[in-house]
């Protein structure tokens, strides 16, 4: 009968263990499983950007700034995470998410369907019109662009449009030498963004200069979004989550006014 007792209750321990072990087992799956283990840093988000484009990612007194560097803070807090943002040249900031250097890339990049076939997106949160600069008193419109030279960073959505309106492009990211190709007639012009366009009046002088909107028809406001690998669908789900929060607290719209100068967040 002893014995009897001593089987049952060895076969009670071996079951409990069984259990535990299995239990265990799942939790160390389900933690394996979620965005985190898509993060290349443990406990980090990190996020490429060009870090020259104002008002959207730039240096004010050597400390990285603009809507997309305090978006990002946003959606890492909205993740506990820390986020380390990791300025890069825009040639390369695109395939340092596809070769592992960043979790995403911010840098009002739009979602365009060649972009799509290789990355994901998060959801949009600015929609950003374009505008034409040109030298005032200029007759060159948006219709007339044919055959023109503008001047525009190489491989961006600016240089796309000018392109798809008929006009040759020659590179030049920086806005400042882009104004000053301009004024000296080197270029006729350049299509940029309205929010950028207006921050650079701010501190900037704009005499000898015009600047137009292009109608929706003729070049739609560009969908921004954060890049992502397409390795990492479950942080592509995570940072949408957040970007939702942050649309429902005000906090995006706060934001796109405090840098952009007003509300672009949703769609026109």
């Amino acid at each position: 009968m002893k014995k009897f007792r001593g089987l049952l209750l060895g076969a009670a321990i071996l079951l409990s263990t069984v259990a535990l072990a299995a239990c265990g087992s799942s939790k160390t799956t389900t933690k394996s499983n979620t965005y985190q283990s898509e993060l290349i840093t443990k406990k980090t988000l990190t996020v490429g950007t060009e870090g020259e484009y104002k008002p959207y990612a730039y240096r004010d007194n050597g400390k990285m700034t603009g809507f997309e560097v305090e978006l990002a803070k946003a959606v890492g807090k909205k993740l506990n995470l820390k986020v380390k943002i990791v300025p890069t040249k825009w040639d390369s900031l695109i395939a340092g998410v596809g070769s592992g250097r960043f979790d995403l890339a911010m840098d009002n990049i739009t979602a365009t369907a060649a972009r799509k076939k290789q990355y994901n997106f998060s959801s949009t949160y600015v929609y950003s019109p374009y505008t034409l600069v040109t030298k005032a008193g200029s007759n060159v419109t948006a219709s007339t662009l044919k055959g023109k030279t503008l001047a525009e960073g190489t491989g961006t959505d600016n240089e796309a449009v000018a392109k798809k309106l008929g006009a040759k492009t020659v590179p030049n990211s920086n806005f400042t030498a882009v104004v000053g190709t301009i004024l000296n007639g080197r270029v006729d012009g350049s299509i940029n963004s309205v929010s950028a366009w207006k921050d650079y009046k701010k501190s900037n002088s704009t005499k000898g200069l015009q600047a137009k909107q292009l109608d929706s028809s003729v070049a739609a406001p560009a969908e921004s979004a954060a890049l992502l690998s397409k390795k990492s669908p479950k942080l592509q789900k995570a940072v949408n989550k957040a970007l939702v929060q942050l649309r429902k607290d005000g906090t995006l719209k706060k934001l796109s006014v405090k840098y952009l100068g007003s509300d672009v967040t949703e769609k026109p």
